[in-house]
């Protein structure tokens, strides 16, 4: 009998202990939850202006695409090259939101070899005709569907649910992309154009930072200023290869030059990947 209440005493006592467990885990949960929900509220205009942007980049893509297509299936070779570069930077700008379509990105943006052939369109596709076989002809079809692709995506960024940690992430991403890819000149691999790609990337990222940067100061002053800092340095280095409103050829670029601005980026990217504090509860 006595073991009986011992053992009886010991299982209550367990189950206590067992209910308390459950419910400071709640407890936890619940707290992460809600600190979670408030740094998103706080940041609410942060995502709402993010948005704005992102949509004000895809409408000039829209645009600028336009006049691209046009010039293309009109025949108007040097036109077409002209406005190559300086359109693909709206969609560079804003491809966090870009990217988030992933059936969309490839038609508009893939480069030989990303695709199969038979899907291969888009940007690149046009890219090599104008550069390495200096024609239109033959490109018309191509220009026909980027304009359709380039449009739904216009429409379908409206349905983007724009989150502090889609900022975040895609800051740094804009960056990675930069640093691991386009350093090499793959990008823009027949018209070299590499660098007005790289200023898109950057300004992106930057655009980012600036929206974040008051609730990052409160957290960590000197981390703003560093990142501040990296970007100084990064648009530095970028002016100093600037031609008129563009920028040289990635070419015409020294291995040093080259070695330079891989190196900025990447000194930048780091600091730049600790944004994640904005979210952090005080």
């Amino acid at each position: 009998m006595k073991w009986a209440k011992v053992s009886g005493i010991l299982l209550f006592s367990s189950s206590l202990l067992f209910g308390c467990s459950q419910s400071e885990q709640t407890a936890s949960k619940a707290e992460k939850k809600e600190t979670s929900q408030t740094a998103t509220d706080s940041l609410k205009g942060v995502t709402d202006q993010y948005r704005e942007y992102a949509i004000g980049e895809m409408e000039e893509f829209v645009k600028k695409t336009e006049a691209f297509t046009n010039a293309v299936k009109n025949g108007d070779i040097e036109q077409a090259k002209a406005l190559y570069a300086p359109a693909r930077m709206h969609y560079e700008r804003a491809e966090p939101i870009a990217e988030v379509f992933g059936e969309l990105d490839p038609k508009i943006d893939a480069r030989d070899g990303d695709v199969p052939e038979a899907e291969w369109g888009g940007y690149h596709r046009i890219e090599k005709g104008l550069w390495e076989e200096n024609t239109t002809k033959g490109y018309e079809s191509y220009a026909e569907q980027l304009m359709k692709d380039v449009n739904l995506l216009r429409a379908k960024v409206e349905t983007v649910e724009v989150t502090p940690d889609l900022l975040i992430t895609g800051a740094v991403d804009l960056l990675n992309e930069v640093s691991t890819s386009k350093v090499t000149g793959e990008e823009d691999r027949y018209s070299h154009t590499d660098l007005y790609d790289f200023a898109a990337n950057v300004e992106g990222a930057e655009k980012i930072f600036q929206l974040l940067k008051p609730e990052l100061k409160k957290k960590d002053q000197e981390l703003s200023k560093e990142i501040q800092s990296r970007f100084d340095e990064v648009y530095r280095l970028l002016d100093s290869h600037k031609q008129g409103e563009g920028y040289k050829l990635y070419t015409d670029l020294s291995q040093e030059e080259v070695k330079a601005l891989s190196q900025a980026i990447d000194a930048l990217a780091e600091p730049l990947s600790q944004l994640g504090k904005v979210t952090e509860a005080e």
